[in-house]
């Protein structure tokens, strides 16, 4: 969008309503230079108040850093070639914010992989024939503890199920496809009314330059009448004045509309931001109730891990050495007589 500076006479006539009135004293085909006080500049068709003149403006939602306070004026890129409306911030932001909620359900993604896999691991190790000759108290927890390992990767898989229904999916599908045609509806009703707003200005800067012409004609046939005293003359200089205050009204009349029409915007650009501000609010929330259900589930998945290795706990607090010696004696064993020395 072109940068159109702000002109003379047509900023003071937002602060003086007076002027508004046809053929009032103040009428802009009627004042002049000296009579103008510079208050305000027109960037990209939307006037702004210029530093230190005029009452201050406060904040529509102090102390909130709410976007409807702080996305007015427009943002150039890093190169400074082309600007971009402060809305458009927004939907980036909105666009992100989409992104970053798609690769957040894509790490979850690859986490229940790691679990999907680990959990098959510990399942086929629970499976080992490895010291599966241990007798006794020792034998009884070893394997106990290669049962806790089926267990334990049953837990890890009812963990990436989990993963996936309550964490993964939820996010990959919170606000589907029809988001981003969503974000152009709000998008498209800002522009339209900018490019209004652009074309209501170029008519007032139309307008203001027709005055300027008029009001130069005007003081011309003036001068003329000085020099040479004639009816004709006489004659000029009222249609001259005439055609001057006729282009006064033409220029109030495009200020109005100006005005009009940059107070619409306003109007959306409050309301829209305002949506959009909630949009991300609703989506962060998302977020993190999701996140906390994945820690959720993290703990009870450690709470039913130590559940299954309380019962090895148990049996190896019962590994007697003692009693397993017994034990395998007693089913081991060749012969209680012992040897005596031989006789002669």
């Amino acid at each position: 969008m072109m940068k159109m500076e702000a002109s003379f006479d047509t900023e003071e006539s937002f602060d003086d309503p007076s002027c508004l009135a046809p053929q009032a004293p103040s009428s802009p085909g009627k004042r002049t230079t000296n009579e103008v006080k510079e208050t305000k500049t027109t960037i990209n068709g939307v006037t702004f108040p210029l530093p230190g003149e005029g009452p201050e403006q406060q904040l529509l939602k102090p102390n909130e850093w709410s976007y409807c306070d702080y996305f007015w004026t427009d943002k150039k890129d890093p190169q400074g070639t082309t600007s971009v409306v402060g809305f458009e911030v927004l939907v980036q932001k909105q666009l992100k914010g989409k992104q970053m909620q798609k690769e957040m359900s894509e790490f979850i993604h690859e986490r229940i992989k790691i679990e999907e896999e680990y959990a098959k691991n510990l399942s086929k190790l629970s499976l080992s024939p490895l010291a599966a000759l241990e007798e006794g108290t020792l034998g009884e927890a070893w394997t106990q503890l290669k049962k806790s390992l089926h267990d334990e990767a049953e837990v890890h898989l009812k963990f990436s199920n989990k993963l996936h229904s309550e964490v993964e999916k939820p996010l990959l599908t919170f606000r589907g496809d029809n988001f981003k045609k969503d974000l152009k509806k709000y998008e498209h009703q800002l522009t339209d009314l900018r490019k209004q707003l652009t074309s209501r200005y170029a008519g007032v800067e139309k307008a203001r330059k027709a005055l300027a012409d008029r009001q130069k004609d005007l003081d011309l046939k003036t001068q003329q009448l000085e020099v040479k005293l004639s009816n004709k003359t006489e004659e000029d200089i009222k249609k001259a004045r005439r055609k001057s205050t006729q282009a006064g009204d033409d220029l109030m009349r495009c200020i109005d509309l100006y005005n009009q029409t940059q107070s619409k915007w306003f109007e959306e650009m409050v309301t829209s931001s305002m949506e959009l501000e909630k949009l991300e609010v609703e989506r962060i929330e998302w977020i993190q109730q999701h996140l906390r259900q994945y820690t959720t589930l993290r703990h009870e998945t450690d709470m039913f891990n130590q559940s299954t290795v309380e019962p090895v706990d148990q049996l190896l607090q019962n590994v007697d050495p003692g009693k397993d010696r017994e034990l395998w004696v007693k089913e081991n064993k060749t012969g209680e007589v012992r040897p005596v020395d031989l006789d002669i």
